[in-house]
């Protein structure tokens, strides 16, 4: 199982909102594919799947802002 965290895009970058989850849980996902929408404080930026696999679970729903480096959604 992988956690897919909230990258920092930038120095400045502390939190970000999900948008939209592109893909849902039971999805096959392949590294690189575009997992979810990330508003930041600067731009709209897509969150890439770190690795292939199943996308397990969601575990911050679209519209919450948190810090970087919570774990978003786990990857098995």
């Amino acid at each position: 199982m992988h956690d897919v965290e909230l990258p920092k895009w930038g120095m400045t970058m502390q939190d970000g909102t999900i948008s939209e989850w592109v893909k849902k849980p039971g999805d096959s996902v392949e590294e690189g594919d575009v997992i979810a929408i990330i508003e930041t404080e600067k731009v709209d930026a897509d969150l890439e799947a770190p690795e292939s696999g199943v996308l397990k679970e969601i575990l911050v729903e679209a519209g919450r802002t948190v810090d970087v480096g919570t774990v978003l959604a786990r990857i098995e």
